[in-house]
């Protein structure tokens, strides 16, 4: 038991025949925060973790960097070795869920046990989206999602002088600097016009595009992979592309984003759009069934609709609220934003909202300015006065508070033209 939490016999009993069951799927920020969460409202609720990793909780962002050989992996977990035990928190680790009764109130397991809740949270994260390629089986061909994908890629260094990223976004790039790090000659592959489609615009793209290649990467914009060929000992050696060409390579790592992980959600009681829908306070429409995390879409602030967030912060506060409600606690989330900051060498990029608006979409607003003496470009978009989305290149220090104005929605006080100045800061905004 927790420390401060002793009890006599006859208590002790007492609880047991009354306390509430809880289980939480996953073991990353949001199912940490959940259960941490749980155990501070509730000192005798019974906690189960379940999660298919046997790796401790720990930074996810922080992976790639041990493939950049920037961290070890005993520097990645985030709670110390008795984490468990201090909360008096039952592990299931190296476990996989196979399904949910909802009815009976069990979760299945793949090993065939049923793990009973009163209370469940969907915490279960995003999964790796495949590449449909002949021949993606072979060896030395991985992902970076997880900390066993990091390894598995760092295991498969010393025999790699060439490497392929297949995807532009953040694991694409996020690989493709570590393995540049590491002294490997990288080909990146996009298929779309520019790097990390999902969170800029063509302009800053472009600029970004130009930053990897002048620092050694090799781009290959609109080109896929379609096969991959082995050597003798089953580990790839070649990638051919859907323009013809023919590609050397010992390590790939598929980089094509992540979709949340929901295969063992039964969709004729849990709603799934691309997410596991939630209400404000986290549930599902399942009555004490909750969601958070990459799996879950909620209220998004800057669309005005459901989406996925799938970021350390976002996940980490859903985990709490889910919690808090999962405890009898009335608490509402007003939504998320996505938002990340990234630097590419010594670029610094900063993106926000909603950041290519529709075309067609007379209700927004579009300006940008580029100061082409400091390396620094700036786009803001609007809608019905209030700032939606914002994108920066270099000049980010007043980043947030950009992501202040667009999480709180109030109409601009002053001249939209003016959040476009180097020397805009807080300071500027009427009080």
């Amino acid at each position: 038991m927790p420390e401060g939490v002793a009890l006599s016999s006859g208590a002790a009993s007492f609880h047991e025949r009354t306390r509430m069951k809880h289980v939480i799927i996953g073991t990353g920020i949001a199912g940490v925060q959940a259960a941490e969460t749980l155990r501070k409202l509730d000192a005798h609720a019974s906690i189960t973790v379940i999660a298919g990793e046997a790796f401790p909780p720990y930074s996810r962002p922080m992976i790639s960097m041990v493939l950049a050989g920037e961290a070890r992996a005993d520097q990645l977990p985030i709670r110390p070795p008795d984490f468990y035990d201090k909360l008096n928190i039952t592990p299931m680790t190296g476990e996989w869920v196979e399904s949910i009764d909802v009815d009976a109130r069990v979760v299945r397991t793949r090993s065939g046990g049923d793990v009973a809740f009163d209370r469940l949270l969907i915490a279960s994260g995003a999964d790796p989206r495949p590449v449909k390629a002949e021949g993606s089986g072979l060896g030395n061909i991985g992902f970076l999602r997880t900390a066993a994908h990091a390894r598995s890629l760092v295991e498969a260094l010393p025999g790699a002088r060439k490497a392929l990223v297949l995807g532009g976004g953040l694991v694409g790039f996020k690989a493709a600097y570590g393995l540049m790090h590491r002294g490997l000659e990288v080909t990146m592959l996009i298929r779309s016009g520019h790097p990390l489609a999902m969170q800029v615009d063509s302009h800053a793209g472009g600029l970004i595009l130009r930053k990897l290649i002048d620092n050694g990467l090799r781009v290959e914009v609109g080109a896929e992979a379609t096969a991959f060929e082995g050597d003798a000992s089953g580990r790839v050696r070649r990638a051919r592309l859907s323009d013809g060409s023919v590609m050397d390579c010992g390590l790939v790592v598929v980089g094509k984003g992540v979709r949340p992980a929901t295969s063992f959600v039964p969709r004729d009681r849990i709603e799934v759009d691309l997410g596991i829908l939630v209400n404000d306070h986290m549930e599902t429409s399942a009555p004490g069934i909750y969601a958070a995390g990459d799996a879950a879409e909620h209220f998004d602030v800057a669309r005005k609709e459901r989406w996925v967030n799938a970021i350390w912060p976002v996940a980490a506060e859903q985990g709490r609220v889910a919690a808090m409600n999962m405890a009898g606690r009335r608490v509402a989330s007003r939504g998320s934003l996505g938002r990340n900051v990234i630097r590419i060498f010594d670029m610094d990029v900063l993106t926000a909202g909603i950041v290519n608006p529709p075309r067609e979409a007379a209700e927004y607003e579009v300006l940008h300015r580029t100061d082409r003496r400091r390396g620094a470009y700036r786009k803001v978009v609007l809608r019905d006065g209030r700032l939606v989305g914002v994108v920066m290149v270099n000049g980010i220090e007043q980043g947030g508070v950009f992501l202040s104005l667009i999480e709180k929605q109030a109409p601009l006080a002053i001249p939209p033209e003016r959040l476009l100045d180097a020397s805009f800061h807080c300071g500027r905004l009427p009080h």
